[in-house]
């Protein structure tokens, strides 16, 4: 099949929830009784298992569903995949300016939602349960190592099927609606982080789809996302959050 025959079959409402929906529940399952059990049974931290269900029990079998959908549409490893069908294309100007203004804006209203829920509800929580750990010091800086791995795998698992292959099948059956579905898609799948952090990822979950529908580019859905998850890990690793 030449490249000039490839389609992308648009993506309804209801696969859309199976897809994310799946994806969401299963990581409530593993979030909320896999890693627990795992930490109960060893002298391993929490947050180490976090990395390891995360990555080999989520972002790594995003990627196969990713390349199982591409194959089914006939786009695995075909010319233009990457670039075309995927929209990994080289960033310009115009991209830069809309990823870095989305990742400035998203931050302020996340910090002010923060804000608001902690002095309404008297505390904050920036980590989910799973998630949390006590600040690293002496002899403890190796796990910053352990976590960058994962932030791979958790960021372009995610892009890469959410943004690359069923974003744009959204946008054929959704057309300029479809940033509020993929945005609430994407929220289905966090509901596993408990309702102050769901409520504080409101703006990444909609201002990012919105940007990535504009710009027709990917690699902002990585810029935005990497740039929000990873210093933000980075500073509550050092107890500055």
């Amino acid at each position: 099949m030449r490249k000039s025959e490839l389609t992308i079959p648009p993506l309804g409402t209801f696969p859309s929830l199976l897809l994310f929906g799946g994806a969401g529940l299963i990581l409530h399952l593993e979030t909320n009784y896999l890693i627990p059990y795992l930490a109960s049974i060893t002298n391993i931290e929490t947050i180490i298992w976090w990395f390891l269900v995360a990555a080999f029990g989520m972002f790594i079998p995003l990627l196969i569903i990713a390349g199982i959908l591409l194959k089914k549409e006939g786009w695995l490893l075909k010319s233009g995949m990457w670039k075309i069908r995927l929209r990994f294309r080289r960033m310009n100007t115009g991209d830069w300016l809309w990823g870095i203004g989305g990742m400035v804006v998203i931050g302020f209203l996340s910090y002010l939602i923060m804000t608001l829920i902690e002095t309404f509800a008297g505390t904050v929580d920036h980590q989910p349960p799973f998630m949390q750990f006590e600040p690293l010091g002496f002899g403890r800086y190796w796990i910053l190592l352990a976590w960058f791995p994962y932030w791979v795998f958790n960021i372009m698992g995610e892009e890469i099927l959410w943004r690359g292959v069923i974003f744009p099948r959204q946008e054929i059956s959704f057309g300029k609606r479809a940033w509020l579905v993929n945005g609430f898609g994407w929220g289905l799948f966090h509901i596993a982080f408990g309702w102050q952090l769901f409520i504080a990822l409101i703006p990444i979950l909609f201002i990012l789809p919105y940007i990535v529908q504009k710009r027709k580019n990917s690699w902002i859905a990585v810029l935005i996302h990497a740039g929000i998850n990873g210093p933000s890990f980075v500073a509550i690793s050092l107890g500055l959050l």
